[in-house]
């Protein structure tokens, strides 16, 4: 690896020379300072910024660290990321992304992270869970995406899933729909005790009673396989006993519109369909496009990185507005 003393040695200069032409340049003549950058440019030389920090010296870049547990080899969530690196460079700072493989993080993992001296850290997840946190990341200030930690002082950016489900119930019931079937998440995930506070409070409302709810939960979070019989045990005769379905997520909403198209029902003029996700460049594919639910990726990763650049202290969950997206589908 090519090092300072190689850009000295090429430039003919001393090393203090090489280290004003990358901090203060100022304070070179101009063909000094050429004569430097050419040798960098020549030897391909990258500074290193965490061994510039651990001299002491005088940097204006700040640097966000990230664990990324499945946020950054899942499409649907890049936006989080994405808006991280937005939202820091836009302050000034600087990111550093670290790819998990497990939860908790292993020692190597954490060790790599700390040694490149992070002002801060974000750690992430895809899907609402709870996190394990070693105790040594809570030296350095610290705040959750899409996650939460058995810490309750923790600050968790997450999204407000029982008002997001609760608005897009309400709308669906005001279009006059009345006889729902729900093919749920998995009632084990975070998301589902949340959304079922939110769609029973809007059945209330509108003077549904419990018994008069077709609800069914999925076994697992892949278990899409599940969807297609849920609805043959309610189309009769090849008419659907429902008059809107309502989907745990966009991607069970996807399994079902293959069934009901398949049995040539119309989208929504025999059955309407409301998903939850908006997944990103799926959801106003389908034909007819999703009404969904948007979770709130974006706006996630851009409060959880100015709650570091802007030193906030607001301990515990915060929740993020999650908008109904209005489609054809309903």
């Amino acid at each position: 690896m090519t090092t300072v003393k190689d850009v000295a040695r090429l430039a003919g200069v001393s090393l203090m020379t090489v280290s004003r032409a990358l901090n203060n340049p100022e304070k070179l003549s101009p063909e000094t300072y050429q004569r430097v950058r050419r040798a960098i440019d020549e030897l391909q030389f990258v500074p290193s910024m965490s061994a510039r920090k651990i001299r002491g010296d005088n940097l204006l870049t700040r640097t966000i660290g990230v664990f990324a547990l499945d946020t950054a080899t899942t499409p649907f969530a890049v936006e989080l990321l994405l808006s991280i690196e937005r939202t820091a460079q836009q302050a000034g700072w600087n990111v550093f992304v670290l790819n998990l493989l497990s939860d908790p993080p292993s020692e190597q993992s954490v060790d790599l992270m700390l040694s490149h001296r992070p002002d801060g850290l974000i750690f992430s997840a895809m899907g609402l869970r709870r996190v394990s946190i070693p105790e040594r990341l809570k030296s350095k200030p610290l705040v959750l995406a899409n996650c939460l930690a058995e810490d309750r002082g923790l600050t968790s950016y997450v999204p407000d899933d029982e008002s997001g489900q609760y608005r897009a119930v309400q709308h669906a019931l005001h279009q006059g729909y009345r006889r729902p079937l729900c093919i749920n998440l998995p009632s084990q995930s975070l998301a589902w005790g949340l959304r079922q506070k939110g769609m029973q409070r809007a059945f209330a409302e509108a003077g549904l009673p419990p018994s008069a709810l077709l609800q069914y939960d999925l076994s697992t979070h892949d278990a899409y396989d599940e969807t297609p019989g849920i609805l043959e045990r309610h189309i009769v005769e090849g008419r659907p006993q429902f008059d809107i379905l309502i989907c745990g997520n966009d991607r069970i909403a996807f399994c079902a519109y293959q069934v009901l198209l398949a049995r040539g029902l119309k989208i929504p003029g025999d059955v309407a369909v409301l998903g939850y996700d908006n997944m990103i460049g799926i959801a106003e594919l389908f034909l007819p496009p999703l009404t969904t639910v948007q979770l709130p990726y974006y706006e996630i990763g851009q409060r959880a990185a100015r709650h570091l650049i802007d030193a906030l202290e607001t301990p515990g969950p915060q929740l993020v507005d999650c908008p109904l997206v209005i489609r054809a589908s309903l």
